[in-house]
């Protein structure tokens, strides 16, 4: 917990990005970044760029820029780098994922060619639709975790970083529940020593940011910090967490459409949700148990939202389907369709029919922009463990222990605002409103 108005240490000198994964979502975001800079593109999507802030009471008219009111690291000073088990550099893999048009590629290509990822620790049995060449060996999981930090170490030297921040832009990993291997740091990292088939590799990149001091942020429904054992080391290393599973498509327009039907009372019979993805995610997401991974982060998000078991005449027994899938012409360009079934005034039936033609990547960058700058100001604002308030960002917020998470995404808006106007001394807004009538 931080004091109103805490010291934050500046930004001072360079913070590098570690991306695990460089395919569309790590590219796109890349680029983009590296096109802002140049004055080819404008930070759309990014609440750290664009967004503004409301200070003290409506009549006061000070709404800052979100970067003006707090300490956030300039674009200017972001160094990129990152693992992926295929050798192609930033602009070959951008190239493949197929996200951005030849030539905007064509005006970044310098840029882009000179990240060349380093080899990964992968794991077969956790993302069984792909396999690469471009992989790190090791007798134990341990040694990988070395392998890992050594990287870092380079990338920090090499660069003359101050700070870093890692970002999982990975793939889904298959679903599995924790165990005792999970529970504590020490039965971890004897897991680690072991090889224990229960730690994947997300938490081997997650175990070597927080040994370093690096805060970590999942953009994946992988299990990966959401363990006793890492929150342990977060906590002991004083390291920020957040996750997990970016909100783009689909899942961003429940957490928009749901509050709303909620705040008007009107009932549920049903909700079901396609896609079509052609994408190396809509590839991994074809075997069943990464897909079951996924299925569990999009499920959770209206049962939580709609609360049914305060509302059973409402919400109690609405069924609810999520179905993914792979279509290689779809490309990188996602199509989310969702069916749902009402119910207003006496019972009668109503429909509400959503087809969102969406770009996954596009919607995904901005998201990690703003997680890399808001994690390092949590860390320069010696904030620790799981940071609620950027649930703004996830499909499915990490909490404390037996904590649900808050879905609405309005009021994931006013507790991420509300922490910043609390982190740099100014009230919170509660949008009360009655001393304007007193």
């Amino acid at each position: 917990m931080i004091e109103k108005g805490t010291k934050i240490e500046e930004p001072k000198g360079r913070l590098g990005v570690l991306l695990v994964g460089m395919g569309a979502v790590s590219t796109t975001f890349i680029a983009g970044v590296e096109a802002i800079k140049n004055d080819l593109a404008k930070p759309i999507g990014s609440l750290t760029q664009m967004g503004r802030i409301r200070l003290g009471k409506r009549t006061e008219k000070r709404t800052p820029l979100v970067k003006d009111f707090v300490p956030l690291a300039k674009l200017s000073d972001l160094v990129f780098g990152g693992w992926d088990i295929f050798e192609s550099n930033g602009y070959e893999a951008a190239r493949t994922a197929g996200v951005l048009s030849e030539t905007d590629l064509a005006k970044l290509k310098p840029s882009l060619e000179a990240i060349r990822p380093w080899s990964a620790a992968f794991d077969k049995n956790f993302v069984r639709n792909l396999d690469g060449k471009n992989v790190k060996k090791g007798a134990t999981k341990m040694d990988l975790v070395d392998q890992i930090s050594e990287d870092i170490r380079k990338f920090k030297e090499k660069n003359g970083l101050s700070r870093c921040v890692m970002v999982w832009c990975g793939s889904t990993e298959v679903y599995f529940k924790a165990e005792k291997v999970h529970e504590t740091l020490r039965n971890f990292e004897e897991g680690l020593k072991t090889n224990h088939s229960a730690i994947a590799p997300s938490m081997l990149y997650a175990y070597a940011a927080l040994r370093e001091g690096i805060p970590f942020a999942n953009g994946a429904p992988n299990l990966t910090v959401d363990i006793p054992a890492l929150q342990e080391l977060a906590h002991e290393k004083k390291v920020p967490l957040s996750g997990k599973d970016f909100k783009t498509g689909q899942t961003l327009m429940k957490t928009i459409i749901a509050p709303g039907l909620k705040a008007r009372y009107l009932g549920l019979s049903g909700w079901f949700s396609s896609n079509i993805l052609g994408n190396r995610d809509g590839e991994v997401l074809d075997d069943p148990d990464s897909f079951k991974t996924k299925e569990e982060s999009k499920l959770s998000v209206l049962e939580t939202l709609l609360q049914p078991e305060l509302y059973p005449d409402l919400y109690s027994n609405f069924y609810h389907k999520v179905r993914i899938h792979y279509y290689p012409p779809r490309g990188d360009n996602k199509e989310g369709w969702d069916n749902i079934d009402l119910f207003g005034w006496m019972g009668y039936p109503m429909q509400l029919k959503i087809d969102f033609l969406c770009r996954d990547s596009i919607l995904a960058a901005p998201l990690v922009l703003d997680l890399v700058l808001f994690m390092d100001l949590a860390q320069r604002a010696h904030m620790k463990g799981t940071q609620e308030w950027l649930s703004f960002y996830y499909k499915s917020p990490m909490t404390a222990p037996n904590l649900y998470p808050e879905h609405n995404l309005f009021i994931q808006e006013m507790k991420l605002k509300n922490t910043l106007r609390y982190m740099m001394g100014e009230d919170q807004i509660t949008h009360l409103g009655l001393e304007y009538y007193d």
